[in-house]
């Protein structure tokens, strides 16, 4: 019988001592309950995720208004259509692979109000609009200012959480994405088109406002030898009643031990590539379920099937579901565990809000800036085929064939989660990446 991980020493990890303090789940947890700064710091990254979530289903009402323009400039064939559609996913793939350097050159908080110059730009442009070549522009723009935050947001929002709402806030980026998808629904009953670009700049001038405010990371200003405004950074999100310094060492030795960027040598280490392989196929499988074209072209799907209500109406009230499964998840997630609600919930519930967190949660520290890109990287790539594919196929085969694919995947998904990924609920980042540096179970127990 194994000794348990906690209470053992060895050269590669260091663990807690045997009487160790309060935990830094317990201890956060209540500093977090006595004041709100770690909230605030997380809604104003997560305004970067309803831009993103709003961008990403701007087709969806334009598209068919395009389709019927009288403007020969600016009406869309199918051919143009899907292009219209599939090119946001082409700029966030473009976002995704300059996180991989923005990540750790910037620091995360900077990366996130980087992103408002291309969401700012893009909008513009759409609203604009007098050509296709302008429509295509903003969307490739608004894209990447997406694939950027997509890789930034899920990482700051981890590395600031305390572990016991981890989850909770984990689930938020997905949250927001959701109700950004659903303000454009909601708005796209109300408003033309070009408005509806104009709408989309709100959030981005808010975002940076506040953030402007919001603290770096603790672990990223650790990891560039910023140690006292790392300690200030910490004490402020957890309070000035919460006695910081037992976590703080904790980060600060963990930082330490990986002070160094990891080698391209280093990734073939076992507990460097578990994490990142763990991470890179939840983003493939999240993708390959189908979310991104349903989404992008969720208006026109509608509209060839036999429903009652009008398409529009059909749109807002699954972007309404949809937020109401993400609210649920969050509220549990703490509660009942990751992977619990990887097994028995739908995608708003699960795959959705869950991935994100648990790319965040699983990535080692001297890798996660670069895999996190990576991971956004090869998820976009992904949702550009797919999306791209979509009209087509469905012209040339009917709704049906892309749904059982998708349905297959989902089948997939379910194996990989019981054999793949770990229950990371309740456990710092810290005993997360001593889990998969050692494989005993026992330390996520």
């Amino acid at each position: 019988m194994q000794e348990p991980l906690l209470g053992a020493e060895g050269p590669d990890y260091d663990t807690f001592p045997e009487k160790p303090p309060p935990s830094p789940g317990d201890r956060a947890r209540v500093g977090a309950l006595q004041n709100k700064r770690v909230f605030l710091a997380t809604f104003a990254a997560v305004l970067g995720n309803f831009s993103f979530g709003y961008a990403l289903v701007y087709t969806s009402p334009v598209i068919p208004a395009l389709e019927h323009s009288l403007d020969p400039d600016l009406h869309l064939t199918k051919s143009q259509a899907s292009w219209f559609g599939s090119v946001f996913t082409l700029g966030a793939a473009a976002g995704g692979l300059s996180a991989m350097i923005l990540n750790d050159l910037l620091g995360r908080k900077l990366s996130i109000m980087f992103s408002a110059v291309p969401s700012a730009a893009g909008y513009a442009l759409m609203a604009g609009a007098h050509g296709l070549w302008m429509l295509l522009l903003g969307r490739t723009l608004t894209g990447f200012a997406g694939g950027l935050t997509a890789a930034c947001i899920p990482v700051y929002v981890s590395e600031i959480a305390p572990p016991g709402v981890r989850g909770a806030l984990g689930a938020t980026p997905q949250l927001m994405a959701v109700f950004g998808s659903l303000s454009l629904y909601a708005l796209g009953l109300l408003l033309p088109w070009r408005w509806l670009a104009v709408a989309g700049e709100a959030p981005v001038l808010v975002m940076i406002l506040l953030l402007s405010f919001m603290p770096n990371s603790p672990r990223f200003l650790l990891s560039r030898g910023r140690d006292e405004e790392a300690l200030r950074a910490l004490a402020w999100l957890r309070g000035t009643d919460a006695d910081v310094h037992w976590e703080f060492e904790q980060i600060q030795d963990n930082v330490r031990r990986q002070s160094s960027r990891v080698s391209w040598a280093e990734v073939r280490a076992p507990h460097v590539c578990r994490p990142i392989a763990v991470a890179l196929l939840m983003r493939l499988l999240q993708q390959l379920t189908g979310i991104t074209p349903i989404l992008v072209y969720l208006q026109s799907i509608f509209d060839s099937t036999a429903v009652l209500l009008p398409p529009k109406d059909d749109a807002a009230i699954v972007g309404a579901v949809r937020l109401l499964s993400v609210l649920i998840a969050a509220l549990t997630m703490d509660l009942a565990g990751r992977k619990v609600l990887l097994f028995v919930s739908g995608y708003a519930m699960g795959w959705g809000p869950i991935t994100w967190l648990l790319m965040s949660e699983v990535l080692p520290l001297r890798a996660r800036g670069v895999a996190s890109g990576l991971c956004v990287l090869a998820s976009w790539l992904t949702a550009f085929v797919l999306t791209k594919s979509f009209l087509p196929v469905v012209s040339a085969f009917g709704l049906q064939v892309p749904f059982f694919f998708f349905a297959a995947i989902c089948l997939v998904s379910l194996v990989f989660t019981g054999c793949c990924v770990p229950e990371t609920k309740g456990r710092s980042l810290e005993q997360i990446e001593s889990f998969f540096r050692t494989g005993r179970r026992s330390f996520l127990r």
